[in-house]
């Protein structure tokens, strides 16, 4: 007899363990206090991480059911106006209270709930379990790049995870050239699941390119310091080279010089950079500005997708486990660090934010923002796509952001 076929709610809940297992081991190393600080408005507490997506499975797919304790929504609302009042972000390094172990046995208390009620969720709902996965795989790579910028405040510079990736390089090579024409980017409506900004699929008229092999590596921007490109104003835009002169920026985030090299903070602490490893914890700014130096640019957004074609988003270095993730070279498009691209996160032709609170995911971050593209090192396994749209404003650089530079043919 032909075994049976698993139904689409073993593998939803599959999925469901692995993404809340993996948010648990993340914050295995951490005290309460680890998790409950704020390095800085646009971070957030760890603690605050875990209670947020657990807000997200309480509120959106367990609706109608009683809260675990509905003082939480207002603690751990993010964003969602429509889905009531909420603490103010830059405040959320005062919640000492509730603490780690409340908010883990929280945790516990939706997980079951969701378990239970698996097999009986209407289609909607699902849908909206299945994005909450999503939305917490996001929130993991925030999670991990938040613990980073708060331990680098620590003049101790305590290390969380001891180091455990091995060093890889970057293959050598050249630049790969693409035709011009008309293409269609974008995520397909039968192409499985993708955030609502990444759609609807569409045409663009592209102008041939070509799209460098190799991410830009620590060698290369260290040739960029060398060279004085932080003091020449002629490569920068106007509001970088204010953002520079302001913030008094000399080199990527992390970075301190060391006996005529440098090297860079992460979850394993302070440690030499890898001359051949990816650049990271830069900015839009800073990578338009090497762009310049380098006798390039940076690719559109369009121009990225055109040469992923075809290229397997689950490859190159990714988040597979709790440890000291790291860029470690690689010339796979995905993986290691999110791209700056050229292009503005706004809507696509067509685009209709999703029904409900949960259209204020996206959408309503459509100014002010740049592209990025790919995946870092911190980035779960399996969530990014060709079109995913990852998104920043451009002074931020505290996520794993580098360079992948691009030509005109």
């Amino acid at each position: 007899m032909a075994s049976p076929q698993p139904r689409q709610d073993d593998e939803l809940l599959r999925l469901f363990r692995d993404v809340r297992g993996l948010s648990t081991a993340l914050v295995t190393p951490l005290s309460d206090a680890d998790a409950s600080a704020q390095s800085m408005p646009d971070a957030s507490p760890a603690k605050w991480h875990l209670a947020h997506t657990t807000w997200f499975f309480e509120t959106f797919v367990l609706a109608g059911e009683t809260p675990f304790d509905p003082r939480f929504g207002y603690l751990f609302n993010s964003y969602y106006e429509s889905a009531g009042a909420r603490l103010a972000r830059g405040q959320r390094g005062m919640l000492t209270r509730p603490t780690l172990a409340g908010i883990m046995e929280w945790r516990a208390h939706v997980d079951a709930a969701i378990v239970r009620r698996a097999a009986d969720l209407p289609e909607t709902a699902r849908s909206l379990l299945r994005l909450g996965c999503h939305h917490e795989m996001q929130h993991q790579e925030l999670l991990i790049t938040d613990i980073i910028d708060l331990m680098a405040r620590n003049p101790l510079e305590p290390a969380v995870w001891p180091e455990n990736v091995g060093v890889t390089g970057i293959t050598q090579g050249g630049w790969t050239a693409h035709d011009g024409g008309i293409f269609d980017i974008g995520a397909a409506a039968d192409g499985g699941f993708h955030f609502d900004c990444e759609a609807p699929r569409h045409s663009v008229l592209l102008q041939s390119f070509s799209i460098c092999d190799q991410l830009v590596s620590n060698a290369d921007w260290a040739d960029f310091i060398a060279d004085g490109g932080y003091a020449k104003p002629l490569l920068w835009l106007a509001d970088g080279w204010d953002w520079r002169c302001r913030e008094g920026i000399e080199a990527p985030l992390h970075w301190q010089g060391v006996d005529g090299w440098w090297s860079g903070f992460g979850l394993a602490g302070r440690q030499p950079l890898l001359p051949d490893a990816p650049v990271t914890h830069i900015s839009f700014y800073e990578a338009d500005a090497y762009a310049s130096w380098a006798g390039a640019r940076l690719p559109t957004e369009a121009e990225w997708e055109k040469a992923v074609a075809g290229d397997d988003s689950a490859s190159g270095n990714q988040l597979d486990r709790a440890g000291a993730v790291k860029p470690v070279g690689t010339s796979s498009m995905f993986g290691d660090c999110w791209q700056w691209t050229a292009s503005a996160f706004r809507p696509f032709p067509g685009f209709r934010p999703a029904a409900g609170a949960v259209g204020e995911y996206n959408g309503k971050f459509m100014s002010g923002q740049m592209v990025l593209k790919g995946a870092s090192c911190a980035t779960p396994r399996g969530s990014s796509r060709a079109s995913t749209r990852n998104f920043f404003a451009p002074s931020a650089r505290w996520q794993f952001s580098g360079v992948r530079l691009a030509r005109d043919v």
